[in-house]
């Protein structure tokens, strides 16, 4: 896969927010869309050596029925640090070299973590979204910010997440009586359509098979193929 990766990062929290706000208003919220999606990607970081390396891990599967075709995993020097807001600072460098190493290009990127559900509207899944100019979704475990009203306990259930009178993305229950995900447009993709790519990728668990597959891997830090993985069952005996 092609990526343009940036020549520099930011070296500091202010110029990581400056950058952030220079970046916001390049997300496109309106679905930009291929038709029809066959790949999707899921990706996902992990970290080594008490933090000082960064380890990213990229699957693509086949859509709609969620084979894995191409995977990589990459690790790299940690060169920002842990600050609450600023995650895409220390996880998207290594996770565009992973991107790059692919030899299947996904038609939208599903990212563990948000996408404008961010307090300056740029979290990790928009930031990417611009960087490759690609459509991603954040699918984030935990809310950063906003409020919401209660929501149902029915799978496939959403309410609206606000911020300062703004959605900003939206609440979903997964899978009946499960925790939800904090589900948010990254870029070129509208929070409806984002929804329901989210639920047509979790057919059994809680999170969508994207992201279990790309957790799995970065956490482990073994290049053991995501195809493989089903093979033994250890994938798909975990909830």
């Amino acid at each position: 896969m092609q990526i343009q990766i940036p020549e520099s990062w930011p070296k500091t929290a202010a110029e990581a927010i400056a950058l952030q706000k220079a970046l916001a208003p390049e997300v496109i919220t309106q679905d930009q869309l291929p038709d029809p999606i066959r790949l999707v990607a899921g990706v996902d970081a992990g970290y080594e050596e008490a933090g000082q390396t960064t380890r990213a891990a990229v699957v693509v599967l086949s859509f709609p029925d969620l084979a894995p075709v191409d995977e990589a995993l990459v690790r790299c020097p940690t060169t920002f640090p842990y600050v609450p807001g600023l995650l895409s600072f220390r996880e998207v460098p290594a996770v565009l070299e992973a991107l790059a190493q692919l030899k299947t290009e996904p038609d939208i990127i599903l990212c563990d973590g948000q996408g404008i559900a961010h307090p300056r509207r740029l979290g990790i899944a928009s930031h990417l979204g611009v960087i490759c100019d690609r459509p991603t979704i954040g699918v984030a475990k935990s809310r950063l910010i906003g409020t919401h009203a209660e929501l149902p306990p029915e799978k496939g259930a959403w309410v609206p997440l606000m911020d300062k009178g703004d959605r900003i993305g939206a609440v979903l229950r997964s899978r009946t009586n499960t925790r939800p995900l904090y589900i948010s447009t990254g870029h070129k993709i509208s929070l409806e359509t984002a929804l329901d790519l989210v639920l047509r990728c979790t057919p059994k668990y809680r999170l969508p098979e994207t992201t279990r597959y790309s957790d799995r891997l970065a956490s482990s830090g073994t290049r053991q193929s995501a195809l493989q993985q089903v093979q033994q069952g250890d994938l798909f005996n975990q909830k």
